[in-house]
């Protein structure tokens, strides 16, 4: 590049991601760094239906684009005008989504580096009330003629793009176009500062909406890092357009391990049930087994569907492996098969086995049923793992407590523990799953010389 030109443009579409979007007109504006030395722009046939809440917003429809040329026939101009120049927009990520997909298709493969007038006009103008175009130009007096047009919206963004370079005492443009700048990578609304505070530790992050209400949630090995790959690659799918656009900050929360941060991840996830969290759902258990006293005062077992507000004595993934155990603990205590009611799958309503005319003695047959329940509580694992702390000066514990996660927290080194007990009241209560002790099982198996058991009376 003999000198740094930026190729300013403005893209109107069919909706809101390239994968299923088409560009419907394209407007670029060529700046040389003090003025604007060429301009092209060009209504797109995009081979689609426009719909109707595109055409009220800009007021493109089928019939004003139906004799111009498709992206296939402008590709050519449009390669020759971004070629070995900066791509400036205004959410650079939208527009060069668009461009670079389409440009794709046309057979050309194309990258380019890329500045973004909304992220370039948080840093030298930081406090204004909003960064859309219509509202930041009417704040620093830029005219916009034509709105939500490509012709329109590109010159104002041009005329912003020379007030910024005016405007930028401290270089921060230079700055942003380097290559190896993170902040290209960035999603438009998030401060640089979020990002840059991250430390490269073990954690659980969260991203905020505008609205400060969390709508993702994750853990990490190392926090800068794994936050970082959220916003590297050109994927075009909605979700990811959609997600990027909804990220104004992050918070995060240090963590002595991975794993502790996946304990973590899985309790935040569970209460917040953020807009973007999706993997979890599958691995939420479907059937319990319950414990219930019929109005003849005999006591039953039963395998059913897990009701939402409903607590159980054990949950399964499967209804098979429910009806297992029911018919382990039958066989083993002696409760006969007419008092063990199995769930279907598809209503959950309660099937019986059996009918039998002759009922067991109830008070024997009730006591059969609590050693069933005794014997689940009793031979439940109790244990805490101790594991490293955040820093030199503490040691990590997880709690478990009749075979369920109990909480995990803490512990100053200089702290003497003279009982494994007293660990307890060190540990901060989160709820537990059937997913989140199969993680405890399967870590406790890994380090067992982390594991220390201990009793509850």
């Amino acid at each position: 590049m003999k000198k740094l030109e930026y190729a300013i443009v403005d893209i109107e579409t069919t909706g809101g991601n390239a994968s299923h979007s088409r560009i419907t007109e394209i407007a670029i504006i060529i700046h040389d760094g003090k003025k604007i030395i060429d301009s092209w722009e060009s209504l797109v046939n995009p081979e689609k239906e426009i719909p109707t809440a595109i055409f009220a917003l800009t007021g493109i429809n089928n019939e004003l684009v139906k004799d111009a040329p498709t992206f296939d026939f402008i590709s050519e101009r449009v390669l020759a005008l971004l070629t070995d120049r900066i791509f400036v927009a205004h959410n650079v990520n939208f527009d060069y989504s668009f461009v670079r997909h389409q440009l794709q298709e046309s057979g050309f493969k194309w990258t380019a580096r890329k500045l973004c007038t909304v992220r370039a006009a948080r840093k030298i103008k930081p406090g204004l009330p909003s960064y859309s175009l219509g509202k930041l130009c009417r704040s620093l007096a830029i005219p916009l003629e034509n709105a939500h047009r490509a012709g329109g919206d590109a010159q104002a963004t041009a005329l912003l793009f020379s007030k910024l370079l005016e405007w930028d005492a401290a270089h921060e443009i230079a700055k942003m176009i380097k290559n190896t700048a993170q902040d290209q990578r960035l999603p438009p609304n998030l401060p640089p500062k979020d990002f840059e505070q991250l430390p490269e530790k073990p954690g659980v992050y969260y991203f905020h909406n505008q609205e400060k209400k969390v709508i993702y949630v994750g853990k990490a090995k190392n926090l800068k890092k794994r936050v970082a790959s959220h916003f590297t690659g050109n994927s075009i799918s909605l979700q990811r357009q959609n997600f990027l656009r909804d990220v104004y900050s992050i918070s995060f929360e240090v963590c002595a391990t991975e794993f502790m941060a996946l304990l973590l991840e899985c309790n935040e996830i569970k209460m917040l049930w953020p807009k973007y969290n999706r993997a979890l759902k599958r691995f939420e258990p479907k059937f319990g087994l319950y414990e219930y006293e019929a109005r003849n005062g005999y006591r039953y077992l039963a395998i059913a569907k897990l009701g939402k507000f409903q607590s159980c004595l054990e949950s399964f993934n499967t209804l098979q492996d429910g009806i297992n155990l029911l018919r382990s603990l039958s066989d083993q205590f002696g409760i006969h098969f007419r008092f063990c009611n199995y769930g279907t799958v598809n209503d959950g309503e309660l099937l019986q086995i059996s009918e039998v005319n002759e009922l067991p003695d109830i008070l024997e047959h009730n006591q059969q049923v609590q050693n069933a329940l005794d014997y689940l509580v009793n031979n439940s694992a109790n244990f805490v793992l101790i594991d490293k702390g955040r820093s030199n000066d503490e040691r990590s514990c997880v709690w478990v407590e009749h075979g369920q996660f109990y909480g995990m927290g803490y512990i100053a080194s200089d702290i003497v523990i003279t009982h494994i007990s007293e660990i307890k009241d060190y540990v901060t209560p989160y709820r537990s799953s059937n997913y989140i002790m199969q993680l405890i099982y399967a870590y406790a198996e890994k380090y067992p010389f982390k594991v220390q058991r201990h009793e509850i009376s």
